[in-house]
């Protein structure tokens, strides 16, 4: 009983507000540890990790009512700790900690003390967050965030111009343009550092830059201008390290901590799965996808851009079935009601895609007539999220989405930054540089440590779009033109249903059911859930390789994924359970296999102190099924 009034009284006496100049913040396991302190008349911050600086003093500040960047000070300060944990709809884990120390710093005007800001910061085991707070009652125009972010000499980040572009590792200067969140670094020393934000609602998109004449130092670019009216706190700006880059996906829990729990009251009805897109348009040809995703358990079917006509024109009705004529030909060659009814009556849901133009003309139409169609979900397809307006409006619509009970993926350029928490029908979004671009493998190698660590991204996995025999060319038909071939083996494309997060997860993206011969090894896909009970990164390299082992029950999967070049890599298994058994199948590049997809198949019998061996071929990957013996 005294242990227990011992830590309500700390708890309490810590929150009494204090005068300083200087606060001092550290994380609950001491890790991390941030000063926030005035020096002339402007506010400065730096971050220590391990005992070693990621981030050397670096300005605060931010234009809102009025200018905030000199001529200000550090007044008042109080500090809590808490606690939680709590249970994800759906996820990478199926608990979540929630445990910081939260500081709350008023910042004063040293001409005008009445007038304040304040600085909220949260310090957590796997980084520090902060946040710029406007208590008052006044109009605001938001102009420039003057957060500031000096790194230590030597460092060199994984810089991307868009959200769908590759990486590539550049020392901080001299960058052509700014790079999309999350921004990686690596110090010349150790660590791993992530710099990214959180809580992206009614707020601009920001990017990082240079900042000139200034060595080592960047700073957040916002698309434009934010106006609003207070209380308004800004988006998260978060600083996370870890001595080795798959800590960093095993962190990304901090995100959603740094959103507000669900508002869903009864979220039955969001359901995750695989999904198998319908490239037709035709009755015949949905009703075969619906008896492939059957056959191969899958969830879904998506109907992508199309069907309610061109995609790209103002003049498209999405509460129509108008075929547009570059995808068919034949007006009448889709009958969606029949092909809704024939799907839901062998349990596989409907997901439509529409495109921004039409969602954003039509949304108070389309929701309650899709939901009486039958519809499970939208694809939002070409979405604009820079400005505020349109990031505002993005989230509005999955809110609305929400209901009527629909869910949502959304495609090209939106990332995200937490909302799942808070919406957790939003399910997945595209913002990667994925299979629609057939990019190469050390890309794929690279998007797990940089992509992923901000959330689940629809990749749009393939499998059947290869050059088999030395002379195949990519199907153009039903307005495929960019079509090519994927880069990476069959089980390079295997593995990723395993290392890429999606709890909407698109597999067979440019592919028919025609172009299965019933390969063996796609008992992986079929057997491969969409989220986890938990979420195991072994060991990799940005840009090299990667293992992650998931758990989803009494099972586990494992995906290894290469990149250009071939590796041999032994993968420890002491994640299991120590007194169970297990059989692991184990699906890999085999030149010697039968098939087209030369894709070999062993199984043998596990436990907690076995290895696997991966024996990699450029470009190729391992997947691996780990079934617990009953």
């Amino acid at each position: 009983m005294k242990r227990i009034l011992f830590c309500i009284l700390a708890i309490y006496v810590s929150c009494l507000p204090v005068l300083s100049k200087e606060v001092a913040i550290t994380s609950p396991n001491g890790d991390f540890r941030m000063k926030v302190y005035d020096k002339g008349d402007r506010i400065y911050y730096s971050v220590n990790y391990l005992n070693q600086p990621v981030v050397l003093e670096s300005l605060l500040g931010i234009n809102g009512n009025g200018e905030w960047k000199e001529g200000i000070g550090v007044d008042r300060s109080s500090t809590a700790l808490v606690d939680t944990v709590w249970k994800p709809v759906y996820g990478e884990r199926n608990i979540i900690r929630d445990h910081y120390h939260r500081y709350e710093i008023d910042i004063v005007q040293t001409n005008n003390p009445r007038r304040k800001l304040k600085l909220i910061v949260r310090a957590y085991d796997e980084g520090v967050a902060f946040r710029y707070f406007f208590p008052g009652g006044e109009y605001l125009h938001i102009t420039n965030e003057y957060t500031q972010y000096t790194l230590p000499e030597g460092a060199k980040a994984w810089f991307t111009k868009r959200a769908q572009s590759v990486y590539e590792l550049l020392p901080l200067q001299d960058w052509q343009g700014e790079s999309e969140r999350p921004l990686i670094i690596e110090l010349p020393q150790g660590p791993y550092v992530l710099l990214t934000e959180a809580e992206v609602i009614n707020y601009v998109r920001t990017k990082f830059k240079i900042i000139k004449g200034k060595p080592n130092t960047l700073t957040g670019a916002m698309y434009g201008a934010v106006d609003d009216i207070a209380p308004y706190k800004t988006p998260w700006r978060i600083i996370m390290a870890a001595t080795q880059p798959g800590q960093l996906i095993e962190h990304n829990d901090l995100l959603l901590n740094l959103n507000p729990p669900c508002k869903i009251e009864n979220p039955w009805w969001i359901r995750p799965g695989k999904s198998m897109r319908e490239v037709t348009l035709t009755t015949e040809g949905a009703k075969l996808v619906v008896d492939f995703a059957v056959k191969h358990n899958l969830q879904y079917m998506l109907f992508d851009a199309g069907w309610y006509g061109p995609e790209g024109s103002k003049k498209s009705d999405a509460t129509t079935v108008t075929i547009d004529p570059a995808r068919n030909k034949n007006p009448h060659a889709l009958n969606l009601p029949e092909v809704i009814a024939y799907a839901k009556k062998r349990y596989v849901g409907i997901i439509l895609y529409v495109n921004q133009r039409a969602l954003y003309q039509q949304l108070d139409k389309i929701l309650p007539l899709y939901k009486n169609w039958g519809v499970d979900g939208i694809k939002f397809g070409f979405v604009q999220v820079g400005s505020q307006f349109w990031t505002n409006w993005m989230h509005e619509a999955v809110k609305k989405c929400a209901e009527y009970g629909l869910m949502v993926d959304i495609h090209d350029e939106y990332r995200p930054t937490g909302f799942s928490r808070t919406y957790p029908n939003l399910m997945t979004q595209e913002g990667i540089y994925g299979n629609e671009e057939f990019p190469d493998a050390t890309n794929n190698v690279t998007l797990p440590f940089t992509r992923f660590t901000q959330g689940a991204a629809d990749y749009t996995i393939c499998y059947y779009r290869q050059d088999f025999n030395g002379n195949t060319k990519p199907n153009t038909d039903h307005g495929l033109v960019n079509a090519r071939l994927i880069k990476g083996t069959s089980a390079h494309q295997l593995s990723m249903a395993v290392v890429y997060y999606s709890p909407f997860q698109h597999v067979y993206w440019y592919d028919k059911p025609s172009d299965s011969r019933d390969e063996p090894e796609l008992e992986f896909f079929d057997r491969v859930p969409t989220v986890w009970d938990d979420t195991k990164v072994i060991y990799g390299e940005i840009g090299k390789y990667i293992t992650i082992a998931r758990q989803s029950r009494n099972d586990w999967f494992v995906g290894t994924m290469t990149n250009n070049d071939g590796r041999k890599l032994n993968i420890p298994l002491d994640f299991l359970l120590k007194e169970k058994t297990y059989t692991a199948h184990i699906f890999y590049d085999d030149s010697k296999a039968k098939t087209r997809t030369k894709v070999g198949i062993k199984k043998i019998q596990v436990n907690h102190k076995s290895v696997i061996e991966a024996d990699l071929l450029p470009s190729g990957g391992q997947a691996v099924w780990i079934e617990c013996n009953k």
